[in-house]
């Protein structure tokens, strides 16, 4: 949720921090702050962007080899200077940083305001800050010991850096829920939430596990260890993700310079794969499991925003060509509704980060009930990649603007791919159809690249709407998740109030507020429904509603009825949402440029949400 970079070596730390914060502006920017100590532990703090920050420090003392940065999206407290990280313990001898929600904070806050701790904010982050200096002075202990103790009596989830003014040669790392990664250099180590602000320095990398701590010495000597204080060996990974990946590559901002990338990362998502020339498929985690998921009674998706809504495709494509019963849940509802799951279920979690925390839960929970986990996410060595039976990298690379593009695209083939595996396996599918099915996917990057062609045309349309103060989506069969996809792009970042629906619930409500003030944007690909899209359009058009249709290339008969068309190559129907969905994006980013929006940031959002 919130952004957490730090830093012990030989090197200035302040320009480490401030580029690192940059990087991870995308994960909160609600307020902004470093810790740097020098002989003095100097805290600098500001509300808004890390520019604001860079700013404030211009004039202040920022000469030290150890320091740590944060960036906010706020949870306890609202975004102020005050609120904003670091925090400092009451003798302001302990600075601390910290992602995730502390949910007894309020009596631990209670207890040590009895004991004489002054608070300063409305965090529940200070108050860890006061427990690690309480339990400090009262086991007489090392600082390493006061955070392990002080850890074990928290509830909620974490991941925090901490440091003490008397001591300069070390920074201490924990983890529980939230991701952690630690950076090895030459004489010097990095921290950080993901490896963004990382992989300029070093491709060394070491990802703590749940519940682990990690003590940093600047002679470069480290130990991790469990919070029941036993020691863990991690082999060190290298990171795959390379600087240009991360930079904008000329584009004004990330969302649009990942619209761009769907035909790449598509193409990566399925290579070596699969073969339409030979008509196979291989996702290594569903050959190693195909006795059990051949003979999965029902399977259960389970995910929230956007990749809840690939998960709805899925729910079509499996049940399409494996013929198997699928349920989808949003994982925030699925984890607090005690669900039936057996040990014949297979369940699919799916996640761009990898660490959303409601989905974690989701997972733990099916697991306790002897379900198969399959998980899908784009980060490797993510949390969700762990604790999963099986599964498969979306190899999108990384996704710094907060509202999903490609991640969506990429897991989209990634379960037509597992439909498709299971439907072989099961023989619920031609070998002609297979192959067609195939054929057309390896021609999908190639189709979106066309689509990608009508962007000029997509942001005259965009200038005509972008006072709208509603929006409809409508779609029918594999459509409809991608109207829901539409609509939530369009509220994420231009604040536009945006419904998707199937089509037919047009009639069954939302047809009440349509008149000519009110822009219906209709994916019109189907020609399984086509008739019946049709339709539903001469009962839009017939209350003066203003038509979008997204539609085949050469289709006629919706022209003549809709106000404006967008025409995108004809694929696969079980295919047409990795096409259809890019026209949405581009609409969706161009009226927020027109409203002024920060595409890249939207108010109010955080790029992975590792708190309930």
């Amino acid at each position: 949720m919130c952004g957490i970079v730090a830093y012990i070596g030989k090197k200035e730390a302040f320009p480490i921090l401030i580029k690192g914060l940059k990087r991870l502006e995308y994960r909160g920017y609600d307020s902004a702050g470093i810790a740097l100590l020098n002989g003095q532990l100097h805290v600098y703090k500001k509300a808004g962007k890390v520019s604001d920050l860079e700013e404030y420090t211009k004039d202040k003392s920022i000469g030290a080899t150890i320091g740590m940065g944060h960036t906010r999206w706020a949870t306890h407290g609202v975004p102020n200077d005050c609120n904003a990280h670091p925090h400092l313990s009451h003798s302001e001898s302990i600075a601390i940083i910290h992602n995730g929600i502390i949910e007894n904070y309020a009596s631990l806050k209670e207890e040590l305001q009895k004991r004489g701790y002054v608070f300063h904010s409305d965090t529940d982050t200070e108050v860890l800050a006061n427990l690690i200096e309480e339990v400090k002075k009262q086991e007489k202990c090392a600082l390493e010991d006061a955070v392990r103790i002080a850890l074990n009596e928290v509830v909620g989830a974490y991941a925090i850096v901490v440091m003490e003014k008397n001591d300069p040669d070390t920074l201490i790392a924990a983890r529980k829920g939230s991701p952690m990664v630690l950076g090895i250099g030459e004489e010097e180590f990095f921290i950080a939430s993901d490896a963004s602000p990382i992989i300029e320095y070093t491709k060394n990398v070491i990802y703590l596990d749940d519940k682990e701590y990690a003590v940093i010495k600047r002679d470069g000597h480290y130990t991790i260890k469990t919070l029941g204080n036993i020691e863990k060996s991690h082999a060190i990974q290298k990171l795959e993700m390379s600087l240009e990946a991360i930079e904008k590559g000329g584009f004004e901002h990330f969302m649009l310079k990942e619209i761009y990338e769907q035909p790449k990362v598509i193409e990566d998502s399925f290579r070596g794969r699969m073969s339409a020339t030979d008509g196979w498929i291989k996702l290594g985690g569903v050959s190693e499991f195909s006795t059990k998921i051949d003979k999965a009674e029902r399977f259960i998706i389970t995910a929230c925003g956007t990749s809840y809504h690939s998960g709805l495709l899925a729910e079509y494509l499996i049940e399409e060509l494996a013929r198997v019963p699928v349920e989808v849940e949003y994982a925030s509802e699925f984890r607090y509704r005690n669900p039936i799951i057996n040990e014949t279920d297979v369940v699919i979690a799916i996640s761009q980060s990898g660490e959303t925390a409601d989905t974690l839960a989701a997972i733990e929970m099916a697991k306790e009930r002897q379900a198969l986990i399959y998980g899908i996410c784009n980060v490797i060595g993510s949390s969700i990649a762990r604790v999963s039976h099986a599964g498969s990298y979306t190899h999108a690379g990384p996704e710094i603007g907060v509202a999903s593009t490609k991640a969506f695209s990429t897991q989209v083939s990634i379960l037509t791919l597992l439909a498709l595996q299971i439907a072989q396996s099961k023989g619920t599918i031609s070998t002609s159809k297979l192959r067609q099915i195939l054929y057309e996917l390896e021609h999908i990057p190639e189709k979106i690249e066309e689509t990608l062609q009508l962007d000029g045309q997509i942001r005259e349309l965009a200038a005509i709407y972008k006072d709208a103060t509603n929006f409809l989506y409508l779609g029918r069969g594999v459509n409809f998740p991608v109207a829901l996809e539409g609509a939530l792009k369009l509220k994420e970042i231009s604040y536009i109030h945006a419904e998707g629906y199937p089509a037919a619930e047009m009639k069954h409500g939302p047809i009440a507020l349509i008149d000519e003030e009110m822009p219906v944007v209709f994916l019109a690909t189907n020609q399984s429904a086509y008739e019946k899209i049709v339709s539903n359009i001469q009962e839009v058009k017939a209350r003066k509603g203003k038509i979008i249709a997204i539609v085949n290339k050469g289709d006629t008969q919706i022209r003549n009825l809709a106000d404006h068309v967008i025409e995108v190559p004809e694929t696969e129907e079980v295919l047409s949402p990795l096409v259809t969905v890019v026209p949405l994006q581009l609409l969706a980013y161009h009226i927020a440029i027109l409203r002024g929006c920060n595409v890249d940031q939207p108010r109010n959002l955080a790029k992975s949400v590792t708190v309930e």
